[in-house]
């Protein structure tokens, strides 16, 4: 299969089974949610084809039709997308059988419906990843909001229906309020919007309008979650686990730190943002927003709203990989992208998976439970440890790039905002382990034996945490996947 064929079949697969779950609808589940798995399957399988055909390489661009001169809905490959695509891809078929598990154990409604927007919101974010300019990405990017609003509001509930008003209204009036303004001011500019090393916007604006020009990318790409535009990632943990699971530890927050690097190496090029300083201040505002999200989750007692900030001071990390305008920020940024989304899905689906279980939500309910529940928490641990950054899991290596670049920058202080961050993963994840193992509780531990949520929702988060591991041990394959990025031909 062509290069073409495979990044189209890989985007229209996932619409065949958005039409199929709505045909379906609830009434054949098994022929539903068979079609929707062979569905994700097939799409990784199309992924896995453009990985073998083109490698790491940045490869040539394929336009699909031009809407004005220098305005095109393109494609192309480049190592971070194609990376990106692999995990949203192959994670969403770790993700469906674990819905199956949650929305059936739960006795949720609405499946059909529940499972079309999630594949249409995966063909979104397959044309993200993949996209060879700044307009085809944000129209990808729109219809990923568009997309999930449906999932965040699924349940119903007044709650429901206000945590998918904050999403919506957040996501879409930072894009057009801030991200479309600095698109068309781009193309005003370089007279293209296109993705290309080094960079497009060198000798076509000044230092300062530079700088300003960053801000209005930055805080245009709400999806990044970086202070004070983060509201909407908390807000949207109304929504059902597996949502929370994938499209908010995977797809939708990593689209938005996705765009904040192609921006960062594509349109500024990170050499000029090195030779103008315009990324700096950005720098200090990831370091709060790495800091006070992780303040903010220790004080949370709900098990979901912690791994939320949890969320948004992790994504930092990767924005300020970006804003150190570094080569080794930008693989450190990338590299925290996969390992992040491993150890968080991770945790949204043990989270899930107690909730099913016991219908358990606040962390001081929980004491006890990891005697019950040994393969759930087990997981949760591993998971934990990758997001704070202790070998052997994955997310020590993303950490430890990002403070080597902090040093080789001369930046010593963000150092220290990354040791201090690793501190504050540990207060407020490591005592959810501790409750489950070592503490006691009467009602928890009424009963003898091992009682974990059914086996779908329990396989998924041990498979991923062994994928932790793994991570630890290919990082180095990783990063050589993704230095392409920073050579500038």
């Amino acid at each position: 299969m062509e290069t073409l064929t495979a990044i189209i079949a890989a985007m229209a697969i996932p619409m065949i089974a958005f039409i199929s779950n709505l045909m379906h609808g609830d009434e054949r589940p098994n022929l539903r949610d068979g079609i929707t798995f062979i569905a994700a399957l097939a799409t990784f399988g199309c992924v896995l084809t453009v990985l073998m055909n083109e490698g790491s390489v940045i490869g040539s661009t394929h336009t699909i039709f031009t809407v004005i001169s220098g305005l095109d809905v393109a494609f192309h490959v480049e190592p971070l997308g194609l990376l990106f695509a692999l995990i949203a891809s192959g994670l969403w078929v770790v993700v469906h059988m674990y819905a199956i598990g949650y929305m059936r154990g739960n006795k949720e409604k609405n499946h059909a419906r529940f499972y079309a927007a999630f594949c249409l919101s995966i063909s979104a974010t397959i044309g993200i990843a993949f996209s060879a300019n700044m307009f085809s990405l944000f129209l990808f990017y729109e219809i990923l909001t568009i997309a999930t609003y449906p999932l965040v509001a699924h349940k119903g509930t007044e709650e429901a229906k206000q945590g998918a008003r904050v999403y919506v209204g957040t996501l879409l009036g930072t894009s057009i309020g801030f991200q479309l303004i600095a698109i068309i001011w781009t193309y005003t500019v370089a007279g293209t919007l296109d993705f290309t090393q080094g960079g497009i916007l060198q000798g076509k604006v000044s230092p300062m309008l530079a700088m300003v020009l960053l801000g209005f990318f930055a805080f245009g790409i709400g999806k990044a979650a970086l202070m004070p535009f983060h509201k909407w990632l908390p807000s949207a943990m109304v929504a059902p686990t597996p949502v929370s699971a994938l499209l908010h530890a995977v797809a939708v927050v990593k689209a938005g730190v996705f765009t904040m690097l192609k921006v960062g190496v594509y349109i500024f090029g990170i050499d000029f943002l090195a030779e103008t300083k315009a990324s700096e201040w950005l720098m200090w505002l990831a370091a709060f927003s790495i800091l006070a999200a992780s303040l903010v989750a220790m004080t949370k007692d709900n098990l979901k709203a912690r791994l939320a900030y949890s969320t948004v001071s992790q994504l930092s990390y990767i924005t300020l990989g970006m804003a150190l305008a570094t080569s080794m920020g930008v693989i450190g940024g990338g590299l925290h992208i996969a390992m992040h989304a491993f150890g968080k899905i991770t945790l949204f689906m043990c989270a899930g998976a107690i909730y099913v279980a016991t219908h358990k939500t606040e962390i001081k309910q929980m004491t006890g439970l990891g005697r019950v529940m040994p393969f759930t928490y087990g997981a949760f641990f591993i998971g934990a440890l990758s997001i704070i950054g202790l070998p052997p899991l994955g997310g020590s290596w993303s950490k430890w790039q990002l403070m080597v670049a902090s040093a080789d920058t001369g930046h010593l202080i963000m150092i220290g905002v990354l040791m201090l961050s690793s501190l504050l993963n540990v207060a407020y994840l490591l005592p959810i382990v501790a409750k489950g193992f070592f503490l006691t509780d009467e009602k928890n531990n009424a009963e003898s034996g091992i009682r974990e949520a059914p086996f779908w929702c329990v396989v998924p988060p041990v498979f991923t945490a062994i994928g932790c591991i793994a991570l630890f041990i290919y990082a180095g394959d990783i990063q050589e996947f993704l230095m392409p990025l920073v050579e500038v031909k």
